[in-house]
């Protein structure tokens, strides 16, 4: 184990940004490293986080289901990593932990708010990804939100990205009628449909997906899940079949908007064709946690389900990691890791 150092680096909020986040908006700086925390609490030196687009709403400074992070302190996120030092009971130096303290080299934190994970079960950085708050996102919205059941249509927008990938292969899985993805690239319409087993895909760059989705869904959807809001939400609304659910997950197209973005125009849809929009926090859904993981390892195992990460490396990166991650430039989760 290596020795523990005098400080480590962490990324701070140094400004709100306004509109799309830049460079400038963060700062890489020093801190020192506890090396002999308080009894309760453990040292963290992290291997892995996790950056994600609920992030950029906590940098507003604004109400909402999680606080803002707060200018010139540390940015928080989920990461997993190993204890170099302890004085909590049943937290051993070595053991590795999952918890909310990203963004920097080196977590103090309560031992309260970690929880050990298993490195011989999974690779670590899997308990960010598909084992982790994303899978569990794509489990609950789909399973337990859109009440999901064998031989819907089911429709995911950012179907390539952490969340919707896994939400299509679950719905696979479970015998879904049809899975329709959408994407940014023709790369990543070909990896849906070639690598993750959707029946179709669309690139919602080549056309309006208003145009697209009723060509790829000739009979309707019966589940959407949105990750993307705006005009993947309206077209889906027009394609929900009577009695139609849609498990609201995300809407990144608006995130980085510096003006309020205009709703479906056809909400007059949901009446008439007795639709139902929900939304979907994990944290409301952590009961569902053991048969997550036991039917996601599960599958994994089998290899029924392909979890794909992509990983950028270095602390110093992570900025870039996370701007790069709204532009949608990962496949799968993106993860960054300080093992080098």
């Amino acid at each position: 184990m290596s020795e523990i150092p005098a400080v480590s680096r962490e990324w701070h909020l140094v400004r709100r940004p306004q509109g799309w986040p830049v460079a400038e908006d963060f700062a890489l700086r020093e801190a020192p490293v506890n090396a002999e925390p308080a009894v309760g609490r453990i040292l963290v030196r992290n291997l892995h986080m996790s950056v994600d687009p609920y992030m950029r709403g906590r940098m507003n400074d604004a109400k909402s289901y999680v606080p803002p992070f707060q200018l010139d302190q540390p940015m928080q996120g989920g990461a997993v990593g190993e204890i170099v030092a302890s004085a909590a009971e049943g937290f051993a130096v070595g053991d590795h932990v999952l918890h909310p303290l990203g963004w920097r080299e080196y977590a103090e934190l309560d031992a309260a708010h970690a929880t050990k994970v298993d490195a011989s079960l999974a690779p670590l950085s899997a308990y960010l990804g598909v084992l982790g708050m994303p899978g569990l996102t794509a489990y609950a919205g789909l399973f337990e939100v859109a009440s999901f059941k064998e031989g819907d249509s089911v429709f995911v927008s950012g179907a390539a990205g952490a969340v919707g990938s896994l939400v299509g292969q679950f719905a696979k899985i479970k015998g879904a009628s049809r899975v329709i993805g959408s994407a940014g690239s023709d790369e990543k319409v070909t990896l849906l449909t070639e690598k993750y087993g959707f029946d179709t895909a669309f690139n919602y760059k080549n056309a309006p997906v208003g145009e697209q989705l009723p060509k790829a869904a000739p009979d309707g959807i019966d589940v959407y899940f949105d990750n993307v809001g705006g005009d993947h939400l309206e077209a889906a609304i027009t394609a929900l079949n009577p009695f139609g659910r849609a498990t609201l997950c995300g809407a990144i197209a608006h995130y980085n908007d510096t003006e309020a973005a205009p709703g479906p125009r056809n909400l007059m849809n949901v009446i008439g064709k007795r639709l139902r929009l929900q939304g979907v926090l994990v944290s409301d859904h952590a009961a569902l946690q053991p048969q997550f993981v036991q039917d996601v390892a599960g599958w994994l195992r089998s290899g029924q389900l392909v979890a794909d990460e992509t990983v950028v490396e270095g602390v110093e990166n992570a900025t870039e990691a996370f701007l790069g991650m709204l532009r949608g430039e990962n496949t799968g989760k993106m993860i960054v890791s300080f093992t080098g």
